[in-house]
C-alpha cells in the first residue's frame, strides 16, 4: 500500500483528518436518539460518565457545561472523539452534519476526575423544540456514550441561570451531595439564592405486577432555609432534598439531595434490612424489621436463604453492587434504589437495550436461552423538581419474569 506524505500534500493531510475523525460520525446517518441503544449508559463497566448541565441565559440561549466523569485510570484525551449537538427532535438524524467536534484545545479543564467542556449556543426565536446531545467514542473498540437533555420541551420547565460547583471548578454533575460537603453556586445575575428544605422520607416502589396507586404522602413538609450568597461555599446540613432557587416566584431551580456519610454505598444494618424489601417474602421482610439485632438476623436470613456461606457472601456483595449502581444513576429527590428505574436495575440488573422517547424510556432484557424480549417502559412525568423523572408502566404481564429474577437472587444463580 503507498503511504502517501501528508506534509507534502496538504490537502492529503485534510482528507486523511476527515477520515478518521468524521468516519465514525458518517456511520450514523440514520440514527436518532429515538433509534440509538444507550444501555451502555447504564452499564457497570462504562469507562466515561457524560453529562450536559444547561444554564440558561436567555430565553434562547445556553450555556452547555459538559462535564465527563473519568471512570477509567490513566485516561488518555486522543482515546476518545468528542462531539456534541443540538437537535430539533427526537427523530432528527444524528450527522456529520449536525455533529460539532471538540478537541483536546476546547477543553475548559482537564482535572484527575474530569474533562470539562462549555459551549455557549444560540436557537432561533421561532424553536419550539430543542435537545442537547453530547457523543463520545471509545477508538478502541469503537463503543459510543451518549447524553442527552432537552433544553426547550414540554417536560421541562427551563432551566436555572445559576449552577453549583465542586471545589476544583468542575460543575456539581450529580443529583446528590454528602452532609456538609460544601458547594460553589455562581450566577449571571443577582447575589443570592434561596434555599427551601424537603426532609420527605419515601417509602420503597411497589413492584412492576402491582397495578394499584402507590402510596401518596398526605403532605409535604417544606422549610424555608433563608438566602444564601453566591460565589461563596454552601454546605447542607440537613437529610432530605433541597431546590434551590434564584426567584421564588418561578419555576426554575437546582435540586439537591443530601444523603449520608456511605452514600452511594449502604450504612448499616438498618438500612440493609430496607433494601432487601424487593428479592424477600413480606413475612421475611416483617421479621428482619422486628429484629432487635439486625446483623444476626440478617445472616440467618442469608444463609437461610442460600444454605451455604460463600455463595451468600457473592449474592450479597452482588445484590448491594447493584444498589451502589443504582443510587449513582437514579437518585433524584429519591434514593436511586427507591426509584422505580432503580428498583428494576436492583432485581433484573442492567438493561441489555435501553431508548428513549421524548415521553419515556424503554429497556429490555434478553430472555435467557431464548429470542424473546423482557420490555419494561418507564413514562416521563413533568416534575418541578427535575427534567428526568420517570415512573414505571404497571403490569401484571411482567409478573414471570420478575419472579424468575427474584428466584435467580434467591439460589444464587444471578450473574451480570
Amino acid at each position: 500500500m503507498t503511504k502517501i506524505n501528508t506534509k507534502t500534500y496538504p490537502i492529503a493531510k485534510a482528507l486523511v483528518f476527515m477520515f478518521l475523525f468524521l468516519a465514525p460520525f458518517a456511520l450514523l446517518a440514520q440514527q436518532t436518539i429515538e433509534t440509538i441503544d444507550q444501555s451502555l449508559r447504564y452499564s457497570r463497566y462504562s469507562r466515561l460518565a457524560l453529562k450536559i448541565i444547561p444554564v440558561q441565559e436567555g430565553e434562547k440561549s445556553f450555556l452547555l457545561q459538559m462535564p465527563i466523569e473519568k471512570i477509567e485510570e490513566s485516561i488518555d484525551f486522543n482515546t476518545y472523539q468528542f462531539a456534541y449537538a443540538i437537535l430539533r427532535s427526537y427523530q432528527e438524524p444524528i450527522t456529520a452534519q449536525n455533529l460539532i467536534l471538540l478537541n483536546e484545545s476546547d477543553l475548559k479543564a482537564d482535572t484527575d476526575f474530569h474533562y470539562y467542556f462549555e459551549k455557549r449556543v444560540d436557537l432561533p426565536e421561532d424553536q419550539e423544540l430543542a435537545i442537547a446531545l453530547l457523543q463520545v467514542t471509545d477508538t478502541r473498540q469503537g463503543d459510543t456514550y451518549y447524553y442527552h437533555i432537552d433544553l426547550i420541551s414540554p417536560y421541562v420547565f427551563g432551566h436555572p441561570d445559576f449552577w453549583a460547583f465542586y471545589g476544583d471548578g468542575i460543575p456539581f454533575d450529580q443529583a446528590f451531595i454528602q452532609k456538609n460537603d460544601p458547594l460553589e453556586f455562581k450566577g449571571r445575575t443577582g447575589i443570592s439564592l434561596h434555599a427551601f428544605h424537603y426532609p420527605t422520607q419515601f417509602d420503597v416502589p411497589l413492584p412492576p405486577m402491582e397495578i394499584r396507586p402507590a402510596n401518596v404522602p398526605r403532605e409535604v413538609v417544606v422549610n424555608y432555609e433563608g438566602e444564601f450568597f453566591l460565589n461563596t461555599p454552601k454546605s447542607f446540613d440537613k437529610e432530605g432534598y433541597y431546590f434551590i432557587q434564584a426567584d421564588t416566584n418561578s419555576t426554575q431551580g437546582m435540586l439537591v439531595k443530601t444523603v449520608h456519610e456511605a452514600f452511594p454505598r449502604v450504612k448499616d444494618y438498618e438500612e440493609m434490612v430496607d433494601m432487601v424489601a424487593y428479592i424477600s417474602t413480606r413475612r421475611e421482610h416483617e421479621a428482619l424489621n422486628e429484629a432487635q439485632d439486625k446483623k444476626l438476623a440478617l445472616d440467618k436470613y442469608w444463609i437461610g436463604m442460600l444454605k451455604e456461606e460463600q455463595t451468600a457472601k457473592n449474592v450479597i456483595r452482588e445484590y448491594f453492587k447493584q444498589i451502589e449502581f443504582a443510587n449513582i444513576l437514579f437518585t433524584d429527590f429519591k434514593e436511586g434504589w427507591k426509584t422505580d428505574r432503580g428498583m428494576v436495575y436492583t432485581v433484573m440488573g442492567p438493561p441489555n437495550e435501553v431508548y428513549f422517547r421524548p415521553n419515556g424510556e424503554v429497556w429490555s432484557y434478553l430472555s435467557a436461552n431464548s429470542n424473546s424480549k423482557i420490555t419494561f417502559t418507564f413514562a416521563r412525568v413533568k416534575n418541578i423538581l427535575t427534567p428526568n423523572y420517570y415512573i414505571l408502566n404497571r403490569s401484571r404481564a411482567l409478573q414471570p419474569e420478575w419472579f424468575k429474577s427474584i428466584t435467580s437472587w434467591r439460589n444464587g444463580q444471578m450473574v451480570f
